[in-house]
Order: structure tokens, then sequence, then C-alpha cells
């Protein structure tokens, strides 16, 4: 296996978003970083910096020049970083020194790599948003198309009470409605150009510091920053617990599928499913199970990320190179998980015959705590508990209905209709419309 299964030509199509993955390659990040330094240099030649001339010539340079990245690793094993290896291969493919002196005029290398970093998030971002609101509106549709479709409700692996499949399914869109209110709060924040020189006083520039910056803003489509962020990571620790907390919640809905997919319950079926090597019956739920892994994975690399948010004094290498290993696995891991969860979404099948034999399968336990508050009508409610609890028992050890045993002992009391299980569902048909028609809007 690869070092890592995300970069593996075998393991590729499980692990990664195809829509994601040209954005994280050698190929795309020197793209980025020319980009970022042919805007610094015709900013810099419409500003009176460096010649108006030598800008242009590098800026259109920067769009036509093809690097080899293998090209560059030697010098990159050595230096700790890509740029002084990159802006040398630049200068010399540029072949035109009276204009490559000027290119990287007044930047470090970690303006460059953190700016190409943020134009490809841009991209990645708008990418995985797209596909958070068809998500949305899929589950959408199968919360309010299932609102009322009786299920059992389990607490801690048992049944409880009966609950919807609708709302089942609205429980695991609503986080993605806060999640997508988070992403474009936070966005702004994130998508912001850095470029603040060696210590992040942007001094090489002198006076035309800032106006460099606001010019190189502009022509990216990014935010101006505040400052520095050199050492301020906090907003790539926000980008992190946003692709984690995401993924987690995804997670949750494979969680819940695995169980609802199993031969003995069986309440909803898949469409495709993976094959075994030897058991010709089997149809794994591999999404599923994929939306859980990504969700592990995810929170582990979260905390790497956070880790790596305290960068001492004003650059830090060690804290810089963790992002490296960790920010892009988990934004590729965040990406998948909500295209495998779009995919789980469209091929969902409910199985009402089978969630309603489930209803019936326990006798009518699950609508002891319904009877409870039926007979807490007629006695005191701790009274109403202690004889609910000693026919439950009772039940159990004879193998009998509990609504059986109810009617043998209150006979004059109509249990039918209250205690139908469509007439314990509470606020779930309600809530499970209330997020389809969220969705639906949005």
């Amino acid at each position: 296996m690869a070092v890592s299964p995300f970069d593996s030509a075998l393991y590729r199509d499980l692990f990664t978003d195809p829509d994601l993955r040209p954005l994280f390659t050698d190929t795309a990040e020197l793209r980025a970083m020319l980009l970022v330094e042919g805007t610094l240099a015709k900013v810099q030649g419409k500003l009176g910096i460096i010649p108006p001339e030598s800008g242009e010539f590098i800026h259109r340079a920067s769009l036509e020049i093809q690097l080899d990245p293998a090209a560059l690793a030697a010098e990159t094993g050595r230096s700790g970083v890509c740029v002084p290896a990159l802006v040398a291969a630049f200068r010399k493919a540029m072949d035109a020194p009276e204009h490559a002196q000027y290119v990287h005029w007044g930047a470090t290398s970690q303006d460059i790599i953190d700016t190409a970093l943020i134009l490809r998030l841009r991209q990645a971002l708008a990418k995985m948003d797209t596909r958070l609101v068809a998500l949305i509106r899929a589950l959408g549709g199968l919360a309010g198309e299932h609102a009322r479709l009786v299920m059992a409700a389990r607490t801690w692996g048992q049944y409880a009470t009966p609950t919807t499949f609708g709302a089942v399914v609205a429980s695991w869109g609503r986080p993605l409605l806060r999640h997508r209110l988070r992403l474009i709060e936070r966005r702004p924040r994130l998508l912001r150009l850095s470029l603040s020189g060696a210590a992040g006083t942007l001094s090489v520039l002198g006076e035309k510091g800032p106006d460099v910056v606001r010019e190189m803003a502009s022509a990216l489509g990014l935010e101006p920053p505040e400052g520095s962020w050199h050492s301020e990571r906090d907003c790539i620790g926000e980008l992190a617990g946003w692709c984690a907390g995401l993924t987690v919640s995804l997670g949750k809905m494979g969680e819940d599928l695995l169980i609802l997919t199993r031969s003995e319950i069986g309440e909803v079926a898949l469409s495709g499913g993976g094959g075994s090597s030897t058991m010709p019956q089997k149809s794994n739920p591999v999404l599923p199970s994929l939306l859980v892994t990504l969700a592990r994975f995810a929170a582990a690399q979260e905390s790497a990320v956070r880790a790596a948010v305290p960068h001492r004094e004003q650059r830090d290498g060690a804290a810089w190179m963790l992002e490296w290993l960790s920010l892009p696995p988990l934004v590729m891991a965040a990406g998948r998980a909500l295209q495998a969860a779009e995919d789980l979404a469209g091929g969902i099948t409910p199985r009402a015959d089978v969630m309603r034999a489930h209803l019936e399968a326990d006798g009518g336990m699950m609508l002891a705590e319904a009877l409870s508050f039926a007979l807490a009508e007629h006695m005191p409610r701790p009274e109403a508990q202690a004889a609910v609890k000693a026919m439950t028992m009772q039940a159990k050890a004879e193998e009998r209905p509990l609504l059986d045993l109810a009617r043998e002992r209150w006979p004059e009391m109509d249990f039918a209709a209250r205690l139908a299980p469509e007439a314990q569902l509470g606020q779930a048909p309600a809530e499970a419309e209330a997020f389809a028609r969220i969705a639906k809007s949005i």
C-alpha cells in the first residue's frame, strides 16, 4: 500500500474525491505558486516598485511556463521549503535575466506557499459547498417523503419508542445545515492573502507595502490580511475543525445505516454495495463503512492540525510542516465523505414492512411509556409507572403482549387508539417536514 491511500492509484476511487484530487497535486501547487509570483510582479510593476515591463513579462511567464516538480525535489529537501527551488527554476526557464531578477521581490517563501494554498482551498470549498447543498436537498426529499413512516427508535441499542424514518433522516441533515452556515461565516477569514515578508513586517516594500497587499489581494480575489498571519494559524485551525466536524456528522449517517442494513434488522436497503471474494450472496455496505472510517480519520487529523496552530515566534518550520502533512488529507476526507453521502442519499430505500414487523415484534414493549401516561390519567403517576413496570416483567416472563395484560387488568379502558404506534410519534413528523422545507429552500 502507498504511504497515503489518498495518493494511491489502487485506492484512490475509495478514498479520494475526484473533484478535489486535481487541487492537491504537486503540479497544482506549483501552478498556484507561479500564479502568486506572477501576480506579485504585475502589481509591483503597476505601482512602480519594479519596472512595469518586467512585471508584465513575469506575469505572462508565470502563466506559460511549466515546471517539473521532481526537478525541485533535491533543493526542497535541503531547504525545507520548495520556493527557493521554484524561484531558481522559474528564473532559468524565463531565459530573460533582465526581468527574472525581479521575481519574488520583497516576498518570503511562506507568503507564496500560504497564498497558493488559499487559492486551492477556495476552489475546494466552493466544490464542497455545491456538493453539501445537493446532499442537504437529497436528504430533505427523503425526510419529507417518509416523514410519517413509523419505525422503532432505539436508544442504547434497544427498542425505545416509535419514531419515523423521516425524523431519522432529518437528524442526519440538520447538522449539515449548521455546517454550511459555519462555512459561509468562516470563509472570509480563511480566504485571505499572505504577503508580509521575511519576518512579517513587509519592510522591503517600504511605504508601498500596504498598496501592494491591497492590489494583490484584489487581483487574486482574496481578502486583504489584517497583518502578517505567518504565525497566526487560528483560521487554519478553524478550517480543520470545520472539515472534521462535517465528516464526523456524516459518520453518524454511516453508523445508522450500518445498523439499519444489518441482515437481522434490514429496515433499509441500499442500491449498489460491495461484493465478497468468496461469498456470492454478500452486498456489503461499503459507503456507510467509508463514512465511519473517514469520520474517525478526520477526528485524528484535526488534532494534528490543532497541534500545529501554535507557531513559535514569527515563523515556525516545524509547525508549518505538520500542517502540510495533516491538512490536505483532512480536506480530502471531508470531500470524499460528502461525495459518498450524496451517493448514498440517492439510493436509500426504507422497508416499511420490516419496520412494521419490528414494531410488533416486542409484544408492545415500546409502548410501555405511553401506557404509563395513559394510566396516569386515572391514578398517580408513580403508581402507574410501578404497575407498567410490573406488567413488562410479567409479559417477558410469560411471553405475552404487554397490551393484552393491560386489557385484562383494566377492561374498561380503550387502549387501541391511544396506544397505536402512529399515536406516539410526537414531533417526529413535524421535525422531518420542517427539515424538508428548509432543505428545499437553500
